[in-house]
């Protein structure tokens, strides 16, 4: 779908920026999730559900001019320690949320190293600053990529430890204080 401008590659092409996701991103994104997540499907419902709930959390890696995306970050207010299953609906951000959430990150392989995933982190943690904490569901033992961003393993109970299990063997807890 895109051409890449990572590192090594032609840079003809216009570097990606972050903007905000709309729903007319959902096809490119699902194609983005499907190549990063394929043991971890979510429903296009559950994206477009996030756009609408919580657009400021929301946003897209394309390059200009173009619709398709190069990556995407899903994150969201939740209650404390209660982040949605994999492949749930939320149905509102409900009352007195105090936590924040990193739902997703998913960047293509092709431009990955370019410090993509540092931007659209430190944009999203410009939203979190009004909750004492974030916390995310990291996969694919990436911990050492989100403990540059502070955020570390805590104790969390047993309905989360499910919910994390949902999100495969290797998922872990992580929180960071804001």
């Amino acid at each position: 779908m895109t051409e890449p401008t990572g590192p090594g590659s032609n840079l003809a092409n216009p570097k990606p920026s972050w903007r905000q996701m709309t729903r007319n991103h959902i096809p490119s994104l699902m194609y983005v999730a499907a190549r990063i997540h394929p043991g971890l499907p979510e429903s296009d419902h559950v994206f477009s559900e996030r756009v609408n709930l919580f657009p400021a959390g929301c946003l897209a890696l394309v390059q200009e001019g173009r619709d398709d995306l190069c990556g995407c970050l899903i994150s969201h207010p939740i209650r404390y320690h209660q982040p949605p299953e994999l492949d749930s609906l939320l149905g509102e951000i409900a009352e007195g949320v105090d936590q924040y959430y990193i739902h997703d990150l998913a960047i293509l392989p092709e431009w990955r190293g370019c410090g993509f995933g540092r931007e659209g982190i430190e944009r999203v943690l410009g939203n979190a600053k009004q909750y004492q904490s974030t916390c995310l569901v990291s996969v694919y033992k990436t911990e050492s990529f989100w403990a540059r961003y502070g955020f570390q393993p805590v104790e969390i109970e047993e309905g989360l430890e499910e919910k994390v299990r949902g999100y495969g063997e290797s998922a872990k807890f992580l929180e960071r204080e804001n």
